[in-house]
């Protein structure tokens, strides 16, 4: 992305934080999150739709088109109600993967009629009459009508403007507000426009929600770091604690980055990869499903929100690729899950922390020749309490565990507890990945990648990872993987950051896996001048600055007698 687009969409994410900042008096962050985003959405599937009647229109008017209706043949007014009909042909539009909307359900309805409800009113709605008693009832009627006429929909939508109470001016003037994003950029389509805008406003939200708004966002860059890394490019995907769906829409990016590179079409590839999920919260399933309706990805959420412990709702799946972010240290997770649970086959998690019930989960629903990664809290790596310990060394012994990377503190918004990644896979079989890699066989070996120097400040607050960044480490990893170069790179161990260790190493360490353990300490550069030199060097300067310090407590004491003030 070039710096033009890159400050168009800063420009725009400015505009459209301080329009959802204008709700921040009546309602708080978690609420205030759907109303925005719900919107965002009836936004992006309208312009979908107006784009694709303007389409119509154009295909109408060309005479080498097989809609073309020749002026010859009708009046002009016959005309103008036979285009009329044909713009209104739901075939025209699904035909194209576009959502088909009712009159209520369009854009322009909501501006133009937004005004007119905010006391209520009668509204004339495809022929029939309609009362409509407020902005609210307005938008829920439009919501409904995209869920009656898109069965994919029905149940995504968070149809609750009605009952909020929300001073109704203030909701018709964000209606306009979100109006107001730019589709006509030379180089960024609407979709792309959109989509970067759902995902900001995601983050945004997090961080104003704080710790509760982790529990559906996860950076964009450690999903990507994860997405980099596992290379989910053919086959199934599966996020158990999906919360917004941020591992699929990064799936999807990665495609469309590394399309050139494999020499397949994006569009074509985006079509080889299946999308399941899971999501207990009712309102973050419903955000997930609008979140790929929005990239028109087509995903399978289950049946309904349901807990990934007691209501699997993808039991017979096994999937290439699983990620997760699943809550740090979940305690009392286990109520309703039977004792003798099969995918708990290398130990019962303590009631107290669900960490490996949700490692063993994905490991269950993992293909033979699949990779999954998991972030988890640091104590995952070396607990030893209630069986944790036990359930480690079983992995370990098992060959399951392939790269661990530490990562360093302050990535996330909801908590400050240090994280790390897990990858697991099922075979370490020399063999071709879904990504087309020619693998080596690493049975008995284990990457452990020390991640925790790697990064930048955004802010007073937070840090995060750059590109860059990411290239290193998954670089690193599909070097060590496949045994050969990757973007020049080829794999070597690196004091303080890298390591590739032995089970009998980690055996040694009592099935600790902390990189920190494994790659050791940096080395740090000599810098020529003898020790004798620095140490005449520093005690020289130390003798300078006791003086400084005793000339600077004289001063102090001087003028605190002259206040009136005795120091001993």
């Amino acid at each position: 992305m070039n710096q033009t687009e890159q400050q168009f969409l800063k420009d725009l994410e400015t505009k459209l934080w301080n329009a959802a900042d204008k709700l921040r008096g009546s309602l708080d962050a978690s609420q205030y999150k759907h109303v925005v985003l719900g919107l965002v959405f009836v936004k992006y599937v309208s312009d979908a739709f107006k784009l694709r009647q303007d389409e119509i229109k154009a295909d109408i008017a060309n005479p080498k088109h097989e809609y073309y209706l020749d002026p010859t043949d009708y009046t002009a007014e016959e005309l103008a109600a036979e285009i009329a009909i044909e713009l209104e042909q739901r075939d025209f539009y699904t035909e194209k993967n576009v959502f088909w909307l009712p009159i209520e359900s369009r854009w322009q309805f909501l501006q133009d009629n937004g005004p007119l409800v905010i006391g209520g009113a009668e509204l004339e709605i495809d022929g029939k009459t309609k009362k409509i008693s407020s902005v609210g009832h307005l938008i829920d009627n439009a919501l409904e009508g995209i869920e009656r006429d898109n069965k994919k929909l029905k149940g995504v939508l968070n149809k609750f403007y009605s009952g909020m109470k929300i001073d109704q001016a203030k909701l018709n003037e964000l209606i306009n507000l979100i109006a107001t994003i730019p589709f006509d950029h030379a180089s960024l389509n609407s979709k792309d426009i959109l989509g970067h805008v759902y995902e900001y406003m995601l983050g945004q939200f997090a961080l104003a929600e704080g710790k509760k708004g982790g529990q559906f966002y996860t950076p964009a860059s450690i999903v990507t770091l994860i997405v980099e890394m596992i290379e989910p490019f053919e086959g199934r995907v599966y996020d158990p604690a999906m919360g917004s769906g941020g591992f699929f829409v990064q799936s999807e990016k990665f495609i469309e980055r590394h399309a050139n590179e494999k020499k397949v079409d994006a569009v074509t590839q985006k079509q080889k990869i299946s999308i399941y999920g899971q999501e207990y919260n009712h309102t973050t399933w419903q955000l997930a499903a609008m979140n790929m309706a929005i990239r028109g990805l087509d995903y399978d959420f289950g049946k309904e929100p349901a807990s990934t412990y007691t209501n699997v709702q993808h039991p017979d799946l096994r999937a290439d690729f699983i990620m997760a972010n699943p809550p740090f240290n979940m305690k009392e997770w286990n109520t309703g899950v039977d004792d003798n649970d099969p995918r708990f086959k290398y130990g019962q998690p303590p009631s107290g922390n669900a960490n490996f019930a949700w490692m063993q989960h994905m490991l269950h629903h993992l293909a033979p020749e699949g990779s999954q990664a998991l972030l988890l809290a640091n104590g995952s790596m070396s607990s030893t309490t209630n069986n944790e310990g036990a359930i480690r060394q079983a992995l370990i012994e098992n060959d399951l565990i392939e790269c661990m990377v530490a990562l360093p503190g302050q990535l996330f918004t909801n908590t400050q507890i240090p994280a790390c990644i897990w990858f697991l896979t099922k075979n370490k079989n020399s063999r071709v990945d879904k990504a087309g890699r020619k693998l080596r066989g690493r049975i008995g070996e284990v990457l452990f990648i020390d991640a925790r120097n790697l990064g930048f400040m955004k802010d007073r607050v937070l840090r995060d990872f750059s590109f860059d960044d990411i290239k290193k480490v998954a670089d690193l990893f599909h070097a060590w993987k496949t045994g050969g170069e990757v973007h020049g790179v080829a794999y070597e161990d690196q004091a303080g950051f890298c390591k590739s260790a032995t089970l009998e190493e980690i055996t040694k360490h009592d099935f600790v896996l902390t990189p920190g353990r494994y790659v050791g300490a940096a080395e740090e550069e000599d810098d020529g001048v003898p020790f004798g030199e620095k140490m005449n060097a520093l005690t020289s300067k130390l003798s300078e600055q006791f003086a400084q310090s005793t000339t600077l407590e004289a001063e102090i004491k001087k003028n605190l007698a002259g206040l009136g003030y005795e120091l001993d």
